[in-house]
């Protein structure tokens, strides 16, 4: 599944929770149960009181809204990771048959839909001694996660020493994640920008870059990363302008991504030069794992009225 950090850590949190969007309103139309209820391992907090909070009639677009800002690649006709959740629902069901909760409602099965199948799968139906309970350890390179069924019932748990192992191995898969490529194999860092003027000889120029679409290095319980960014003027006659080179340095704990999680990173740049059209370059480069933007186009500042 294409994923990105702000994802994992997202992940990492519903896992070590307690899935307190389990309830679901039952006077809502079934659409909207059945969304809740799918999506009920990666919708916010926030996203559900909005939800709820909505008339009927304007609950579609915010269902479509929501696949479609966890997008990989929204320049593709399919929205991969929607594609690759529900084919993980459809697996979990599958593979994880055993006991009176449905596949994917149980702790693996949530466990394999938000994090893949396991590197290996080992099943004890008799427990791991003589008086043990059914045990299943699943591994994830090197770290394992245990399940047991207390009850012989079929209902697998998480065992309580699991949550951490969890947050490791979401931990490691951030700096393993497949990245996005494009023209001659470069990373694309996605990012919309626009240009305002603002009075004679003046714009400006605003970035926004999703959170969920910048690449971040986990260090420890922060998570990292520096933006490049530089510009550059060209008059009619390719001489210099003007020309802007910064570093912003990107720095967050956990809870502080859950709370941007559908938010943008915001940079302006107020661009100053003599009235008249001008050739702009821009790059912005991620350093965490080389992405960039890339922009050139006519910029004309203005004479005053």
């Amino acid at each position: 599944m294409k994923k990105i950090p702000l994802i994992l850590w997202c992940v990492s949190s519903l896992l070590l929770s307690s899935c307190a969007f389990n309830s679901i309103p039952k006077s809502l139309d079934p659409e909207s149960q059945e969304f809740l209820s799918k999506a009920r391992y990666l919708i916010t907090g926030d996203e559900r009181r909005v939800f709820l909070g909505l008339p009927e009639s304007e609950r579609p677009n915010f269902i479509e809204e929501f696949w479609k800002k966890r997008d990989p690649d929204p320049t593709t006709e399919v929205n991969e990771f929607k594609v690759e959740y529900f084919r993980r629902i459809d697996e979990a069901n599958r593979l994880l048959k055993e006991g009176t909760t449905p596949g994917w409602l149980q702790d693996r099965g949530r466990l394999y839909i938000l994090l893949g199948p396991p590197d290996n799968r080992e099943t004890y139906p008799r427990g791991l001694g003589f008086y043990g309970v059914p045990t299943e350890i699943w591994y994830y390179g090197f770290f394992r996660v245990v399940f047991v069924d207390a009850y012989w019932t079929g209902d697998y748990r998480l065992d309580p020493d699991s949550p951490g192992q969890i947050a490791e191995i979401v931990r490691t898969q951030v700096m393993r994640l497949p990245k996005v490529s494009g023209e001659k194999g470069k990373e694309v860092l996605d990012a919309r920008f626009e240009v305002k003027p603002v009075r004679p000889g003046e714009a400006l120029l605003r970035l926004k870059i999703p959170y969920k679409n910048i690449w971040f290095n986990a260090e420890g319980n922060m998570l990292k990363s520096t933006l490049e960014l530089k510009i550059e003027l060209l008059d009619s006659a390719g001489k210099k302008a003007w020309d802007y080179n910064k570093s912003y340095s990107l720095a967050m704990a956990q809870n502080e991504f859950l709370k941007n999680g559908g938010g943008d990173y915001l940079i302006e740049v107020t661009i100053e030069a003599p009235p008249g059209t001008y050739t702009m370059s821009l790059n912005l480069k991620n350093t965490a794992d080389g992405s960039q933007k890339q922009i050139r186009g006519q910029l004309t500042l203005q004479k005053s009225s």
